[in-house]
């Protein structure tokens, strides 16, 4: 199977923000995470980020040509954009949701996901770790459903 990961708005500074919150790994630490777990997997893994509304859901709707599903963390977009929520629910393919950090356990405004009602499954708070839960879970969705 061939995954897309998808970061949202700030991820690229991860290891330098809020390290008590996102913890001290890289970007690029994550997304070798997730390499390492989609070759463990026999999956094939593409992982992007982008600080532009637009152009995550550009990706998320070209994303059934090429794809089998798709992991991503919106961020702060998790929140406010109904423009990812509904190009995930149009994009007709199976998509974990994933937070480094407990949004529940922050302030107010992140407790509620525009984007988790749309999406398979969502995991929160288990930092970098949670990419690779959410990729098993993802691989788990799919090969059930195509099977």
């Amino acid at each position: 199977m061939n995954f897309l990961v998808l970061h949202g708005p700030n991820l690229g500074l991860l290891g330098q923000r809020e390290p008590g919150i996102y913890g001290s790994a890289s970007l690029e630490d994550v997304n070798q995470l997730c390499e390492r777990a989609a070759k463990d997997l026999g999956d094939d893994l593409e992982c992007r980020q982008s600080d532009v509304e637009g152009e995550l859901v550009a990706w998320i709707g070209a994303a059934s040509s090429e794809f089998d599903g798709i992991l991503i963390n919106p961020a702060a977009y998790t929140h406010t954009s109904v423009a990812i929520r509904d190009a995930i629910s149009a994009c007709g393919l199976p998509v974990v949701e994933v937070h480094l950090s407990n949004t529940h356990a922050r302030e107010p405004f992140r407790h509620e996901s525009l984007t988790a009602p749309v999406c398979v499954g969502q995991l929160m708070g288990f930092g970098p770790q949670g990419y690779v839960l959410g990729l098993h879970a993802l691989h788990s969705h799919t090969d059930s459903t195509q099977s």
